[in-house]
């Protein structure tokens, strides 16, 4: 891909600024969905099959998520580059922004209250560990339980109301 300037938000834009790209993006990170069906299926927005498919393949070419070979009958599962979890702190920057000016449903905006108030220490930790999931990289110690522990504990509470 070759971007249309060589301003680095161009680029970026290019590669990261379809609203499709940030919410797969969005369900690997944070949902662990690293499966075309879990993604599929687990996309509260509803993303069509054949633009999923087109998503992950240009995620793949622009050097963001991997795709496992898979063979015949098997499944390919997805997995984050570096280049991948440096996401990270932009989809935390987004969801601050969406957090403070747009409307939400408590459940969903639970997620980044919690990370909004644990800092950017959390987010380094939720990358760490990223990092363990997605390029086998060794656990690094972290008290209680983990970034994604977290967070999905509190969306479970969020979800029971409690």
């Amino acid at each position: 891909m070759t971007p249309r300037s060589g301003c680095p938000i161009n680029a970026a834009v290019e590669v990261l600024g379809d609203r499709w790209a940030l919410l797969v993006l969005r369900d690997v990170v944070f949902g662990d969905r690293r499966y075309f069906r879990a993604l599929l299926t687990g996309s509260i927005e509803g993303i069509a099959s054949n633009i999923l498919a087109d998503r992950l393949v240009r995620l793949v070419e622009a050097g963001i998520l991997t795709r496992g070979t898979a063979a015949r009958g098997q499944r390919a599962r997805y997995s984050l580059t570096e280049a991948g979890i440096q996401t990270v702190p932009v989809l935390y920057a987004l969801g601050n922004w969406g957090l403070d000016w747009c409307p939400g449903t408590e459940e969903l905006r639970t997620r980044q209250r919690v990370m909004r108030d644990a800092g950017p220490a959390f987010v380094e930790e939720l990358m760490d560990e990223l990092r363990t999931r997605h390029l086998d990289a060794p656990p690094r110690h972290h008290d209680g339980p983990s970034p994604l522990e977290r967070l999905t504990a509190a969306q479970e509470a969020a979800r029971e109301g409690t």
